[in-house]
């Protein structure tokens, strides 16, 4: 007999909905596109030929909605894996616990959970305002290591030589590495950067920048810029797609982060008009996801 998961664990509202979403089962489409900024939401259902769900609470803003036949969910995330270890839990639950015993479905549905947001480059010849998919999600935050983790082959050996070539494992938390959904990625090809994507746990220091505090580590983005191993090489950093990709994959979605490229650490560049990079982003995602 299935397990009924407690009150405490799975919080559901007085409105039958997850607790930090405010959004309830059949208020979420398969189909789910992320983004850091609770604006940016309204920015991609804009696109939308009808809405028909609109939640908030706190920074978690979701819309509902169709572009043609296919139903789409916009969910913010916030900025980070914490908010990450939230949303993908309660996106899983959304999708694969029935509400009503507090118990995990006996056929689970896999998600597809597309991340759009901004990342720094780290590889001179990924210049600003273009826009980068990640064929790994590499984290130095920590997070996934709070969970059971299972990787192939080649996760194992690009893991095995990121921590040898930058000692990076003696330096911070164990790294861990996922890979993009392979059902997804395949169809992200033409017009987009790809590279691995190392995520950290945060804007400043853990991204190698100086304000007024010294850094333990100052030649950190050299590190991430000069590692290779075969074909792979280090494109971007950001604050969440190794989150998305790791618990991703545990709970059986297919996950893709498509990152909008706003600075070059290696040129010292920013872009100079980063919200219409984000939008010529958004527009050449959403023209992909909607024939899917």
């Amino acid at each position: 007999m299935n397990n009924i998961i407690a009150d405490s664990e799975l919080i559901i509202n007085d409105r039958g909905a997850i607790y930090h979403l405010n959004v309830r089962p059949e208020e979420l489409a398969s189909t789910i596109i992320t983004v850091g900024d609770p604006d940016r939401v309204k920015e991609i259902s804009k696109y939308f030929d009808q809405v028909e769900v609109i939640q908030q609470h706190r920074e978690f803003v979701t819309h509902t909605g169709f572009i043609g036949k296919k139903r789409i969910s916009v969910v913010s995330t916030g900025i980070g894996p914490d908010n990450i270890d939230i949303v993908l839990n309660e996106l899983d639950a959304l999708a694969n616990i029935d509400f009503s015993s507090r118990t995990i479905k006996p056929q689970l549905h896999s998600l597809n959970i597309i991340r759009i947001g901004t990342c720094g480059s780290l590889q001179d010849d990924i210049p600003v305002d273009a826009a980068i998919v990640s064929t790994h999600g590499l984290g130095i935050d920590n997070l996934l290591n709070y969970y059971l983790q299972e990787n192939n082959e080649e996760e194992r050996e690009l893991i095995q030589q990121f921590m040898q070539q930058t000692q990076i494992d003696h330096q911070f938390s164990k790294p861990y590495i996922s890979s993009a959904g392979s059902a997804l990625l395949k169809n992200f090809v033409k017009g987009f950067y790809h590279g691995i994507t190392v995520t950290c746990p945060g804007f400043y220091g853990p991204q190698g920048r100086v304000l007024r505090l010294g850094l333990q580590y100052p030649n950190f983005v050299d590190m991430l810029t000069n590692f290779s191993y075969g074909s792979h090489r280090i494109g971007n950093f950001e604050m969440e797609t190794s989150a998305i990709y790791g618990l991703g994959k545990l709970l059986g979605h297919q996950c893709l982060s498509i990152s909008a490229v706003v600075a070059n650490r290696v040129s010292h560049t920013f872009s100079k008009d980063g919200k219409a990079a984000v939008e010529n982003t958004i527009q050449k995602a959403l023209d992909i996801i909607s024939n899917f």
